[in-house]
């Protein structure tokens, strides 16, 4: 298949291991602009899942581990690295072989001291005689980097695979970073302030009481317009004795959130990503459905507005002016991400297709990427970027199994982090130069 690649790709190289830190200017005691600044310099962090996820030990650690890269003025600072595992000075918990920390991360100044905070979720972890009980650990930042970390403590019911899903924002508007938990199939707000003894806002359970609902994944962002932060909460609910995949908004309100509306579809939603993707004042949602239609995948777009999403596009392979064709088994929308590449204030959007076959070579998967505009995003407006910007084509390589748009240059325009099968990259909106993120074998931090 003829795939158009896109012209404007970037990358810094980005290096794994443990390197001491220099010390940055201190930051005020207050919210960290950004919030993924660990170390509070006024440049943004890349934090990644590790290339070993599961049993380890040459490394003097096992059960998954978090890769930080921090930023400099201009970019990424290769020679300031970070591994964070159980087995981390100050870390609670201890690895093994079965866990899987690092299996989802976010960040967010949860303590409010100017230095963002990392936030690992370890869904696999054995507590005492409870098996894949789950934990949820925050790692604090601080002017020399990430150090030490508290665990944050499950409500009940909230025992089994905790934290299998994280997102944070200021869902009540009060200031204080909050942060959203899946475990024991339900989500979960914790309300901050956070301290490093523990303690947290008040905890309550984000359900619909009663109407068989099971929650499977998040995304945060502002839909309505209103300054506070909005949650999508992914999941099943059971309708006449079946199980029907749905998405479920909840808006941003002074006592924590308020359910909205809900949306159903054919299949089951594995990712979302919230951007303003025409230029409104009101942020949309685009939802990845790759098992959709036998796994050719589509990604349905809900729209924002002052109340709430409220009607919908749908975007895939067969969308006129869409490199490609729609196969079955491709998982177009297996990843999504969110934000402006180009810096002319809309949001893009860009989708995983990491089981594409290309030319005989199969599963070599690639990404698109979607232009907004003033109608919203456009297939006639899409490019393709094909595995091949790593280097040569190849088979099982999943390019876009996972992806983060993130401005790390600080000049406007997000970078594009894409992650395959062992490796990750980085790919920058205004150069033509690429390099590996090595070691990499989980998600991005949202």
């Amino acid at each position: 298949m003829r795939r158009h690649t896109s012209a404007v790709l970037a990358a810094a190289l980005l290096t794994a291991g443990l390197t001491p830190l220099a010390l940055s200017t201190p930051a005020s005691a207050a919210v960290a602009k950004h919030y993924d600044d660990f170390n509070g310099d006024g440049n943004r962090d890349l934090a990644y899942g590790h290339y070993y996820q599961g049993i380890s030990g040459a490394d003097g650690w096992q059960g998954g581990a978090v890769n930080v890269v921090y930023g400099k003025a201009g970019g990424l600072d290769t020679s300031r690295t970070q591994v964070v595992h159980q087995d981390s000075p100050g870390v609670p918990g201890t690895g093994e072989e079965d866990d899987m920390f690092g299996e989802s991360i976010s960040s967010a100044d949860l303590n409010k001291d100017g230095y963002a905070d990392l936030i690992v979720g370890n869904p696999f972890e054995h507590v005492g005689s409870v098996e894949y009980r789950g934990s949820v650990t925050i790692v604090w930042g601080s002017r020399s980097g990430l150090s030490g970390g508290t665990n944050l403590t499950p409500q009940g019911g909230a025992a089994g695979h905790f934290g299998r899903d994280l997102a944070t924002g200021d869902f009540n508007g009060d200031g204080s970073p909050d942060l959203a938990v899946i475990g024991g199939e339900e989500a979960w707000l914790y309300r901050g302030p956070f301290t490093k003894s523990g303690t947290t806002g008040s905890v309550s359970k984000i359900d619909k009481a009663g109407q068989g609902w099971y929650s499977s994944g998040l995304a945060a962002g502002k839909v309505n317009g209103d300054g506070k932060t909005d949650l999508v909460v992914l999941g099943t609910q059971f309708i006449d004795n079946k199980p029907t995949p749905r998405i479920w908004f909840l808006k941003g309100a002074s006592g924590g959130l308020t359910s909205g509306a809900s949306k159903t579809y054919i299949s089951d939603p594995r990712t979302a990503a919230i951007g303003d993707f025409n230029k409104d004042g009101y942020g949309d949602i685009a939802v990845g459905l790759p098992d959709n239609n036998g796994g050719k995948g589509i990604v349905s777009v809900w729209r924002g507005t002052s109340s709430g999403p409220s009607g919908s596009m749908t975007y895939n392979q067969a969308s006129s002016g869409v490199s490609g064709s729609p196969e079955a088994n491709d998982d177009f929308g297996y990843a999504v991400s969110a934000g402006d590449t180009d810096g002319d204030g809309y949001a893009d959007l860009v989708v995983g297709v990491p089981h594409e076959d290309v030319n005989g070579m199969e599963d070599q998967g690639g990404i698109h990427v979607f232009r907004g505009g003033s109608g919203g995003l456009s297939g006639a407006r899409s490019s393709w970027i094909p595995q091949t910007v790593m280097g040569a084509a190849d088979s099982h390589v999943s390019f876009g199994n996972d992806l983060r748009l993130r401005d790390v240059t600080g000049d406007g325009k997000a970078d594009l982090g894409v992650g395959a099968a062992e490796v990750g990259v980085l790919l920058r909106g205004t150069s033509s130069v690429l390099t590996e993120l090595p070691e990499m074998g989980g998600p991005f931090s949202d």
